[in-house]
């Protein structure tokens, strides 16, 4: 009989057995899917298999901004049906792999949500369970790595009990303005 409990009242041992049983029922239903995909937060990819030997010309692929076709000529669709979420058509791209997969890109319309499923009438995935991969600094723009290089600095420096880079400026510029007005006392002055 299964577990009737609230999740939050199992005990560690509980949730986890549950887990396992929600992860083992979640990769048979993907893996009995007709195709296999993968996400990050910017993007889906879609890779369906096709008979050995096949070529671009025998392939139908179609997409929509929600929906997605893609098979052989003249056979029923591998895979055809409503998109979960918007993508963005402009940046999509299907090609021919080895004769034997067609890899499909899509891009994410919302590029800050993971997807529960590539087809809406198709098995769920739990995205509270996602595991994004560790990003790197080189792959941001240089703007946002600055931002996060500026806030790792700042965590650094507070956790060693130093001023923050921001506190640091403010001092820089009172010394500036410290040397350009010797006339003023500045022994007192507070910096907030």
């Amino acid at each position: 009989m299964p577990n009737t409990k609230n999740y939050d009242d199992m005990t560690p041992e509980e949730q986890k057995e549950h887990d396992r049983i929600a992860r083992e029922k979640e990769e048979a239903e993907q893996a009995a899917l007709p195709y296999r995909w993968k996400q990050t937060l910017q993007d889906v990819d879609v890779t369906v298999p096709v008979p050995k030997g096949t070529r671009a010309r025998d392939l139908i692929v179609t997409i929509k901004k929600k929906h997605l076709t893609a098979g052989l000529k003249n056979n029923p669709p591998i895979i055809e049906g409503e998109l979960c979420k918007e993508i963005k058509v402009e940046d999509c791209t299907w090609t021919l792999e080895d004769q034997k997969e067609i890899y499909i890109h899509l891009e994410k319309v919302n590029g800050a949500e993971w997807w529960e499923n590539v087809i809406k009438t198709h098995p769920t995935i739990d995205t509270t369970k996602i595991q994004p991969e560790n990003s790197k600094l080189s792959d941001l723009d240089g703007e946002t790595r600055a931002m996060v290089e500026k806030m790792m600095f700042d965590q650094r420096q507070k956790q060693l009990g130093k001023k923050t880079s921001d506190e640091l400026q403010k001092e820089e510029i009172l010394k500036k303005f410290q040397a350009q007005h010797p006339e003023l006392d500045f022994s007192n002055a507070k910096i907030s």
